[in-house]
């Protein structure tokens, strides 16, 4: 994923919307101050998707190449869940996934974030077993030099998989094709999912687990969001950044940990307000790139 890798000085971005088609993610990022940005690529919340047309590559290209933002990646669909149970929900998933795949290298995406998905009810070992085959299929469906799924941590809400670092490396190794995944670290998630990282104690202790577990060089994109509920709650729920119960001080550790200071950095913050500009200054400071 070289494309997507930053300097310490050039990693901070968004999730920006695409009303008015594609392209446009590019100047509203422009507009807030991003450097880097990360978008669906379909409506989050239908199962049909618009087809990528040599007009729509070619216009998303011409805007990306227009205002200097290199596009870090798209996020998945929320009605794709990969884990399933249920046989036609799997099948409509993997279907979605590797359309997802296919947009993110037509439009020249490099990574594409991915929900693990829900055990809903099934047993979690049965449930990252499905998971694993259908990131097999997509990777078998995909060209080899297309983006690279990352699996996102996620908080670990209702039945929600990926909660623990240990699921994260049971689907990396289960896959069995380093070269081509890779993982998106969420704070918010991470932090609810019972995982501390307020203290230069508590972080170390958290990021030596995930590295003795998984690796910190599979890490190849951070969510940034503060939490709106508390160290395991295991309920998702993003805040700006400072003004949550991670506070600033985690994203200090996070963000001026060497081995991580090539790594993007791409909030998902409330937009109410208009407070991208002010997300992205906090990580500056706090990174101490201003």
């Amino acid at each position: 994923m070289a494309e997507s890798t930053a300097s310490r000085t050039a990693r901070f971005g968004a999730h920006m919307p695409t009303q008015g088609g594609l392209h446009t993610a590019f100047q509203a990022g422009r507009d807030v101050g991003c450097e880097v940005l990360q978008l669906f690529t379909s409506s989050p919340q239908q199962w049909k998707a618009r087809a990528i047309t040599d007009e729509i590559a070619a216009a998303f290209q011409e805007a990306q190449a227009a205002c200097g933002i290199r596009c870090v990646a798209a996020h998945d669909n929320y009605l794709i869940n990969p884990a399933a149970a249920d046989p036609e929900i799997l099948q409509k998933s993997r279907a979605s996934l590797i359309g997802e795949a296919r947009r993110c290298d037509l439009l020249g995406i490099p990574a594409l974030v991915m929900h693990l998905g829900c055990a809903v009810g099934a047993p979690e070992e049965e449930a990252l077993a499905r998971l694993i085959e259908s990131v097999k299929i997509v990777l078998a469906e995909t060209p080899p030099e297309g983006p690279q799924p990352l699996l996102e941590t996620t908080a670990g809400q209702g039945t929600a998989l990926g909660y623990t670092f240990e699921q994260i490396a049971d689907v990396l190794e289960g896959v069995g094709q380093p070269d081509r995944m890779g993982v998106c670290f969420d704070t918010c998630h991470v932090f609810a999912a019972g995982y501390d990282l307020r203290t230069p104690e508590a972080y170390d202790a958290t990021m030596q687990r995930f590295d003795e577990l998984v690796g910190l060089e599979w890490i190849r994109l951070i969510h940034a969001n503060d939490s709106k509920r508390e160290l395991g709650s295991r309920v998702d729920r993003h805040h700006h950044i400072g003004q949550g119960h991670l506070g600033e001080e985690a994203f200090r550790h996070l963000l001026t940990d060497a081995r991580l200071s090539g790594v993007p950095v791409v909030l998902e913050t409330p937009k109410a307000g208009e407070m991208d500009p002010v997300n992205l200054a906090a990580l500056r400071r706090l990174a101490g790139s201003q």
